[in-house]
């Protein structure tokens, strides 16, 4: 196939304000950064991002671009070994990934729309579509805030819905008394901690979150780091409440140890993290590997192709905070159907066109 040289990189940086301030068991914030990176070849625009700080951006200026112009866009796997190379000095985990994370993607559109495919069609699709859950009910949150949100989601088709917990424990029965009546009985109840607790802590609230609530999904009980304590909760947590963590896996080995430890009943990964879509189908293969299912974590207008590509999938969480911003970003993002994300395949590529007029405003120099 004739090569498709990329003739140019552009990257920018916006910052959204939050619809009001948010936190979780250990952070509190009041907007949203995501950088955007833009690769040009053949007349087309792939398009990728990350949620990250707005160092994100000038490090894909700094050490990426160099790497991916004059090359063919569709030599995608070569480019992403060659990029992970380019950053090793200067550090592959956190930024380093998250810029690789965005560029990879942008290729992956790129590859699509030059080709005239749905992405999703370029990564040999398990599914059709991926099963969702709504996510918010942040600790700053009123009782009335999360009763319509999450019991909204749930109104709207989405079985399954998460709120954050632990930043004041105090008040979490009445927060949580407050989700479940607002979702009823059948509806699923995830909550995530944010690796706010103690394991002995995280331990006792395991029980009663099953007991009292009925909760199946239990996020992050302590640090992701703290793989012996993950596997406590694992091990020692009562049946039916499954331990998950990974949103902060960078590099495969992030995943792998996971595993190895035995840590989780279910593994996270986000792709505008984990090394973009090419981290991400690693990260799937090594989870099918392992016999254990795969939760994408966030971006969900991305993910939902992704997804698509890995054999065994859960879920995909539908953010509030980035359902929201890239519904203000772009044109092209996805409504659910019957509790699911289903990519578009009328629309080459991942379907997502900047908004510019609307983005301006919002843009970092």
């Amino acid at each position: 196939m004739t090569e498709v040289p990329v003739t140019k990189v552009d990257v920018s940086a916006y910052e959204i304000p939050t619809d009001e301030p948010e936190s979780d068991g250990t952070i509190e914030w009041d907007s949203t950064t995501i950088v955007v990176a833009e690769v040009h070849a053949d007349g087309a625009v792939g398009l990728g991002y990350a949620y990250g700080d707005v160092s994100v951006a000038r490090f894909i200026e700094s050490m990426l671009c160099e790497v991916v112009e004059e090359r063919d866009a569709t030599d995608i796997g070569a480019l992403w070994l060659e990029m992970g190379a380019a950053i090793r000095n200067a550090g592959r985990p956190g930024v380093g990934m998250m810029a690789i994370s965005a560029v990879d993607t942008a290729l992956w559109d790129l590859k699509a729309r030059v080709r005239g495919v749905p992405l999703v069609d370029l990564l040999n699709p398990a599914r059709a579509a991926v099963p969702i859950y709504g996510s918010g009910g942040f600790t700053s949150y009123s009782l009335e805030r999360i009763a319509a949100q999450l019991g909204g989601w749930v109104a709207d088709g989405i079985p399954r819905v998460k709120m954050k917990t632990s930043r004041d424990p105090a008040r979490d029965p009445a927060r949580l008394d407050a989700a479940r009546k607002a979702i009823g009985d059948d509806a699923e109840l995830f909550v995530d901690a944010n690796g706010a607790l103690t394991s002995k802590a995280a331990l006792e609230w395991a029980f009663r979150f099953r007991d009292e609530w009925g909760v199946r999904w239990f996020e992050e009980p302590v640090s992701s780091d703290d793989l012996d304590g993950l596997r406590l909760l694992r091990e020692r947590g009562p049946g039916g409440l499954d331990i998950a963590a990974g949103e902060y896996g960078f590099t495969l080995a992030d995943f792998r140890n996971l595993l190895a430890a035995g840590a989780v009943d279910c593994l996270q990964v986000d792709v505008t993290r984990c090394g973009g879509i090419t981290g991400l189908l690693q990260v799937g293969g090594l989870a099918t590997a392992n016999q254990i299912d795969l939760s994408g974590h966030c971006a969900p207008a991305l993910s939902a192709h992704a997804l698509c590509g890995v054999m065994r999938v859960r879920h995909l969480e539908y953010f509030h905070d980035h359902v929201r911003l890239e519904g203000m970003l772009f044109d092209g993002t996805l409504q659910p159907e019957g509790g699911c994300l289903r990519p578009d395949r009328s629309r080459p590529g991942h379907g997502l066109e900047l908004k510019r007029s609307d983005a301006d405003r919002y843009r970092i120099d």
